[in-house]
């Protein structure tokens, strides 16, 4: 039984989070929670929140931090999260940052732990451009950890291998340009209050995971 439950999930693209979340959800009974998840729920149940938001993605716009925080804190206030939860990808910057500790406020919740997936950056944007896709059947491989046996064609069907553009050096150098400017900051802002806890992230998953549960225990 672990004892820190309420969590928010920190750290750069390609440390790692979504994957250490499944292996902590598969050992304990807490709910996870995306702001991806949550856009999908309100925008189908036709809510307020969910139409001012699907208002904006349909025009093509980012929705206010304001309306995200909202839906964040609608989907904390709910009686799943009596049992802990994981935050990932909520806040990203330190405004969502305060907006998430007024919504928490507002259902009696609090976080127990900033978990701080830290790595370095060539390690991530290795990490970040490893992944290829068949042209065929879409077959995803990862270059790094599972890999084609030929690394021209699928295991499959033999179709062609091809990286996405979103995959590309460039792309993952934007990626973290973006996250040292803007999320970054919440490394901080979270020590400052006690919050934070750093595990090191270029480990095998079964060391970040044991790593992260002494944590939270």
């Amino acid at each position: 039984m672990i004892k820190k439950k309420n969590l928010v999930f920190l750290g750069p693209p390609g440390a790692g989070k979504g994957t250490i979340s499944e292996a902590l959800l598969a050992k304990e009974d807490i709910t996870h929670i995306s702001t991806g998840d949550i856009f999908r729920a309100e925008i189908k149940a036709q809510s307020e929140l969910g139409k001012m938001a699907k208002d904006y993605i349909d025009k093509g716009q980012l929705v206010p931090d304001e309306v995200v925080a909202g839906m964040v804190g609608s989907r904390l206030a709910q009686d799943d999260c009596d049992k802990g939860f994981i935050l990932d990808g909520f806040p990203r910057t330190l405004p969502q940052a305060e907006m998430l500790s007024a919504e928490l406020e507002k259902c009696g919740r609090s976080l127990d732990g900033v978990i701080y997936f830290a790595a370095a950056d060539e390690v991530l944007l290795e990490r970040l451009t490893a992944r290829v896709l068949c042209k065929k059947c879409g077959k995803v491989y990862n270059k790094i950890f599972m890999p084609p046996k030929n690394a021209e064609v699928c295991d499959d069907c033999n179709g062609e291998i091809y990286q996405r553009s979103d995959d590309s050096l460039d792309t993952a150098k934007d990626r973290l340009k973006v996250y040292h400017e803007q999320t970054s900051p919440l490394i901080e802002y979270y020590k400052k209050q006690d919050l934070l806890f750093d595990i090191n992230s270029v480990q095998d998953k079964a060391d970040v995971l044991a790593d992260l549960l002494k944590v939270i225990a």
